[in-house]
């Protein structure tokens, strides 16, 4: 069922969260651990991150260099499978535009429709590690809007690789939004009609990155009313959980803390303090959040669901 869907079809607020596959080595079964705890609030999709290869360059002969590609974490496509047969659960794959060539994207999304996956968060990704911005594959796409555009292009039966038409796919489109804006965008303003080209080119609807301040939120919500961009809008919320997070989070989500919450962090000194404070923030954003009508609360819990069990115990 397509998230666009739910939200339809839903009476209150639903909630959603947000895995990360484990790295590799690791058994399904780590995945289960995080997934089992939530199953009570009765998601109802699941979103699985994806993760680009890496390169390390190793020595050969006469100091010669060799880059090599080493992949960290299992495939999306196959976790997804896997929770949706475990759980009977929708699960929302990401899609990147970095390191897919639009004959990459074309085949996972084939791929994707097969198993009867019916949405997809498209992205266009973080740079590598290796490059100071981001560079797509030959023959790829720059940005998520054209990303979208694809996708909803063998929505019509219109495929990169064929002349002729073929069995058009059926997927609901996800994307991204800012409310304290992309760090790359001039300003807010030109961040938000960058955010209209995906919805007019086809974006189902719009899951925020995480933020601490729902004011920021309403905001947001309320700007992208003015300038015509009708689509559901998901708050996006990751608790706060240890002491590296309170310069972590700022520095690579390019956001800020309020000044309550900052307050409160700054006298913690252990992580179990910062934990507690991180699930006290939590609860009162979502019960705010649930009482304006958000159509969704969508969790970041990465590779710890237990913060988000005890946020969602009080809400759902």
């Amino acid at each position: 069922m397509k998230v666009i869907d739910h939200i339809k079809e839903a009476k209150d607020t639903l909630f959603s969260f947000e895995i990360l596959p484990p790295l590799k080595g690791k058994s399904i079964q780590s995945i289960y651990n995080g997934i089992d705890p939530l199953m009570e609030f009765k998601p109802k999709f699941i979103n699985v991150t994806y993760h680009r290869e890496e390169y390390v360059y190793k020595e050969r002969d006469k100091g010669l260099l060799e880059k090599v590609s080493i992949r960290k974490r299992p495939g999306t496509v196959g976790i997804c499978a896997a929770i949706m047969n475990k759980y009977h659960v929708d699960a929302v794959p990401h899609l990147i535009c970095g390191g897919f060539s639009k004959e990459d994207t074309e085949n996972a999304l084939i791929d994707l429709q097969f198993l009867g996956i019916d949405n997809v968060l498209a992205l266009r990704g973080d740079p590598i590690k290796t490059e100071a911005t981001f560079k797509p594959e030959v023959n790829g796409h720059n940005y998520a809007v054209e990303l979208i555009e694809q996708i909803q292009n063998m929505n019509k039966g219109q495929y990169t690789l064929d002349d002729i038409h073929l069995e058009p796919t059926d997927f609901c489109v996800g994307a991204a939004g800012y409310p304290e804006k992309h760090f790359e965008a001039m300003n807010m303003a030109t961040d938000l009609q960058y955010l209209k080209q995906k919805v007019d080119r086809g974006a189902d609807y719009i899951v925020t990155q995480l933020f601490y301040d729902n004011a920021k939120y309403f905001d947001f919500v309320k700007k992208c009313r003015d300038i015509g961009i009708t689509v559901p809008i998901i708050p996006g919320l990751k608790p706060i959980s240890n002491l590296r997070h309170i310069s972590f989070l700022p520095k690579f989500f390019h956001i800020d803390l309020p000044m309550e919450l900052s307050t409160e962090l700054l006298k913690c000194k252990t992580n179990d303090e910062v934990k507690q404070v991180g699930i006290e923030w939590g609860i009162q954003q979502s019960k705010e959040l649930k009482a304006a009508g958000v159509p969704c609360i969508h969790y970041y819990t990465m590779t710890n669901s237990s913060e988000v069990r005890k946020i969602a115990s009080e809400l759902f």
